[in-house]
C-alpha cells in the first residue's frame, strides 16, 4: 500500500509552480498557488517542523526589529 504524505505533496506543486515564469502566469495562476502555499502551511503550521519554522522566524523577526532601534 502507498501513502503519501500531504505536506510533502503540496511542496512538490509548490515548488513546481514557482519554477515556472512570471509572465507565463495568469491572475487564476497566481492565486492557485497563494492558496496551496496556504494549504501547506495550515498543514506544516501544528507539526514540530513548522513550529521550529515559526520560532526561527521569530528570533530572526525579533532580532531584525531590536537592531533596527
Amino acid at each position: 500500500m502507498l501513502t503519501i504524505n500531504v505536506a510533502v505533496l503540496l511542496a512538490v506543486i509548490v515548488a513546481w509552480r514557482l519554477r515556472r515564469r512570471t509572465q507565463a502566469r495568469s491572475r487564476f495562476d497566481e492565486k492557485m498557488t497563494v492558496l496551496i502555499v496556504l494549504a501547506l502551511g495550515i498543514i506544516l503550521a501544528p507539526t514540530d517542523i513548522g513550529q521550529g519554522i515559526a520560532a526561527l522566524l521569530g528570533q530572526l523577526f525579533n532580532g531584525v526589529s531590536t537592531a533596527s532601534q
